[in-house]
């Protein structure tokens, strides 16, 4: 499924059509009109006022499809930090989901961002350790496998990927520095794949507006969302996104991020030495980039030629060549 598929009025008709038959079949009816807010190239999002408050119905394009599985192994193993999908359609990848209250990115603002994902983060860190074990089922179902024995392989994979992607103006002197690193970053994942932490679900794209709360709940009953990115790996890798955005992004201090990342390590403390554990964390990060440039690669590749698609493309660059940058954080 596309974009260009996803906006027909037959398509949203046949989409509307299953959303009323789920709300039924959960004791809901729609009062409303179904709205369709976000139309991206990897997936879409339609929303719908119900007796039992908004629902959203996201469709998944080939890019993002694991996101049911992803779903229902979250369910399993840590239904407390996700939203409860109403229901779920693995041939079409769509997903209802219930309203999960706004992002912590719009409930605070400036330290209250940082103080909530500090709050936060342990339960997250939980989570994946909660799904360590279903991190083969989440591979055989579809989720990208980067693990660190497997990093070896995605970074050629990369240098392939984002080459194609990339458009006029590249700094193709600074992929073949990659390139030219390869070694070393084979070496990294080598040592990655020894280090304490089992491969798990690393959400890929965790900051503060992928984590909702209800406006009548605490932060602590934060939920984790908007799985479409999410990748088996190091479990660490997480913090690649999360402390790159909360640093770059919100301007927050290498201090505050020093909370952030002891608060999300701090689960993890039975493996390992809290200095042992900071190395990894910052080996995982490294490696993460290779995936996250891959992430963008493929985004890139399933849009149309245009302003954002150049711009886009220019991410993928960035994050593939901060691999060999001397910070562990960078180009998310």
């Amino acid at each position: 499924m596309d974009p260009e598929t996803w906006s027909t009025p037959g398509w949203r008709h046949t989409a509307t059509v299953w959303l009323d038959t789920r709300l039924a079949e959960a004791g809901l009816r729609r009062t409303g009109f179904v709205e369709q807010p976000h139309l991206r190239p990897w997936a879409t999002a339609l929303r719908a006022p119900t007796t039992g408050g908004d629902v959203w119905l996201k469709a998944a394009g080939p890019a993002t499809a694991s996101e049911v599985g992803v779903y229902e192994a979250l369910l399993d193993a840590a239904p407390h930090n996700v939203l409860e999908p109403l229901a779920l359609d693995p041939a079409r990848a769509w997903m209802l989901l219930p309203d999960g209250g706004r992002p912590l990115g719009e409930r605070s603002s400036g330290d209250g961002v940082v103080e909530a994902m500090i709050t936060v983060l342990p339960a997250y860190a939980e989570l994946q350790r909660a799904l360590a074990p279903q991190a083969d089922r989440l591979v055989d179902g579809g989720t990208r496998d980067m693990r660190p024995v497997a990093m070896a392989a995605r970074i050629d994979e990369a240098l392939v990927a984002v080459e194609a992607v990339a458009g006029n103006g590249t700094d193709h002197a600074a992929l073949q520095r990659v390139a030219e690193h390869r070694d070393v970053v084979v070496g990294w994942c080598a040592e990655l794949a020894a280090a304490p932490g089992p491969p798990t679900l690393d959400h890929h794209d965790l900051h503060p507006w992928n984590v909702v709360v209800a406006d009548d709940e605490p932060v602590q009953q934060a939920r984790f969302y908007d799985w479409g990115d999410s990748v088996v790996a190091h479990p660490f890798s997480s913090m690649l996104v999360a402390l790159t955005f909360a640093q770059r992004r919100l301007g927050v201090s290498e201090h505050r991020t020093d909370r952030m990342r002891d608060a999300y390590l701090e689960p993890f403390t039975d493996l390992a030495s809290h200095q042992e554990l900071v190395a990894t964390m910052e080996l995982a990060c490294r490696v993460g980039k290779v995936a996250r440039a891959l992430t963008w690669a493929r985004v890139v590749a399933a849009m149309d030629p245009g302003p954002d698609r150049d711009e886009w493309a220019r991410a993928a660059v960035a994050t593939l060549t901060s691999v060999v940058d001397e910070s562990y954080l960078g180009g998310a």
